[in-house]
């Protein structure tokens, strides 16, 4: 386990006690920053390849005995630290909050009630997903035969978290990797570690065997590193930086499995509740400082809507109260909690308005201490703007006026990424009809990113959003490798027929089963 040094203050910004200090690290490492106040709140180890290959083997070692205790054994674990989370949610939301300057709600709502619903969801259906499944077949062949299509767990994985979710994206993957019965090596990303850390040592108060889950804090280096160790890579991030990991899982011939980025279209038709659309649009656009994957990052309003539905927004928008959290019920949007990305958003509307476009509200990096952007709205938009073609991810909301919903469509699917999608009608017969033409791994009729919140359903993208999913029943089986068994009865002939030596008859006789079978011509 890491160790880390960190200073905690009397209160965070999310206005509850902060976690006590930890040990104190033996190596220079990296500074963690609160990016709502620019206060260094604690420093963790930079890891090197050779400590993440000592990882590997102790993860390793460790993962038979985890695999040992079974889908209930495992599930017992799993509950413990679903209300170890509840009891330790003050804490946990500190942590979040002190690491990523998002409010107190974001980490409260999108963070903690994500974890309490996963970890009780793992380990009530892992064991249903991962059951061994008994096999009908059509091969006549193999009449009388047991068939069975098995899961068992790939052994060592690799989670590579982002920086804006640092509880719900890295232990919605790790959970189920470990009720799998995989040990787990999480690489959290460098600029939020803490959560981890908190999170791995919670689970260790919870029964967890040393070393089944394991968080390798430090830069690229360190992921690059897992990668070369281990028999899976779950990476979540930027498209560009997910090409990579793919490209060093191939080499490995490991699996990879990719949340990449998104440039989440919402359509809203002549018919639709615009009333209703604006809600949405506003806090989806602007939840977490727009710093969500499947935010809504580009709105097209059908014309005899548009007027209406851009002065809704607008006056929405203009009320959000934006800075420093200072605990429930502070302010609507946090902090830019990437230092690169605001760069990236103020270039995204700058771009817009040399182009033509027109800001309604907002525009400007806000003032004072920390990092943090106005919720802006942009109209007058087209694609030849970075803010419609390209992944902005911060509290900005371009909107754009089509003709039809033909042209919405068109519009929607003009674009590399495809992870989600919404589309806001009174018809929702229609809605859902237009949500089925729309090129991407989700889509919402009438709501936005509920989708994510429901573990049922597979969590992926299309085209540059990723490869595989998260959630459902693939979230868990890409864990695993499958194998197939066949069964023969005690007391089976001691030969087949179709064996040696080969006999005219028999032959003439297997030939004449083949083309009684499948000769007939019954399917066409």
């Amino acid at each position: 386990m890491a160790t880390v040094e960190q200073r905690v203050p009397e209160s965070t910004e999310s206005g509850v006690p902060a976690a006590q200090e930890q040990p104190l690290a033996q190596s220079p490492g990296i500074p963690v920053e609160n990016p709502a106040t620019g206060e260094i709140v604690a420093t963790v180890p930079d890891m090197s390849p050779a400590e993440v290959a000592e990882m590997a083997a102790r993860g390793r070692a460790a993962q038979p005995g985890w695999e040992a205790h079974g889908f209930e054994g495992r599930a017992r674990v799993l509950l413990r630290a679903q209300k170890w989370v509840m009891d330790n949610a003050e804490q946990i939301v500190s942590t979040i909050c002190s690491e990523t300057g998002k409010t107190f709600e974001d980490a409260e709502l999108a963070e903690i009630g994500y974890a309490g619903n996963a970890f009780g969801f793992w380990a009530k259906e892992a064991g249903n997903y991962l059951a061994d499944e008994r096999v009908k077949t059509s091969q006549k062949l193999v009449l009388g035969k047991k068939i069975i299509n098995r899961f068992r767990p790939l052994g060592l994985i690799g989670v590579i978290g982002p920086w804006n979710y640092p509880l719900t994206n890295s232990f919605g993957d790790c959970i189920p990797a470990l009720a799998a019965g995989n040990s787990v090596i999480l690489k959290p990303s460098e600029v939020t570690p803490l959560t981890s850390l908190l999170l791995a040592e919670g689970l260790l108060e919870c029964g967890l065997p040393e070393n089944v889950l394991q968080i390798a804090t430090g830069r690229g280096e360190t992921g690059a590193a897992l990668i070369e160790h281990v028999d899976m890579i779950m990476f979540t991030g930027s498209t560009r930086t997910g090409r990579k990991v793919a490209e060093a899982a191939a080499r490995r011939l490991i699996p990879a499995s990719l949340e990449l980025g998104g440039k989440d279209p919402m359509l809203v038709l002549a018919d639709a509740d615009v009333e209703r659309a604006a809600n949405f649009a506003t806090y989806y656009s602007m939840q977490n400082a727009g710093q969500t994957c499947i935010s809504i990052e580009r709105v097209y309003v059908e014309e005899p809507v548009y007027d209406a539905f851009v002065s809704k927004v607008t006056e929405k928008v203009r009320e959000l109260r934006v800075g420093k959290p200072e605990g429930p019920g502070s302010v609507e949007v946090g902090a830019i909690t990437f230092p690169p990305q605001l760069d990236i958003i103020k270039d995204h509307v700058a771009d817009a308005v040399q182009k033509g476009a027109r800001v309604l509200v907002g525009g400007n990096e806000a003032p004072g201490a920390g990092r943090f952007f106005e919720p802006t709205v942009l109209v007058d938009v087209d694609h030849t703007m970075k803010c419609m073609t390209e992944e902005t991810f911060g509290p900005t909301l371009p909107i754009m006026k089509v003709r039809d919903t033909e042209e919405a469509v068109r519009l929607a699917n003009d674009s590399p990424y495809g992870l989600g999608a919404s589309v806001f009608s009174r018809d929702t017969a229609r809605g859902e009809e237009v949500a089925r033409q729309i090129e991407a791994g989700a889509a919402n009729v009438n709501d936005a990113m509920i989708n994510y919140t429901v573990l049922e359903l597979p969590m992926g993208g299309a085209k540059a959003s990723g490869l595989g999913s998260r959630h459902g029943a693939g979230g868990i089986r890409k864990y695993c490798s499958q194998q197939a068994i066949v069964v023969t009865p005690r007391m089976a002939m001691k030969k087949e027929v179709f064996m040696y030596p080969y006999k005219s008859r028999t032959s003439k006789m297997l030939a004449g089963f083949f083309k009684f079978m499948y000769g007939r011509g019954k399917r066409a």
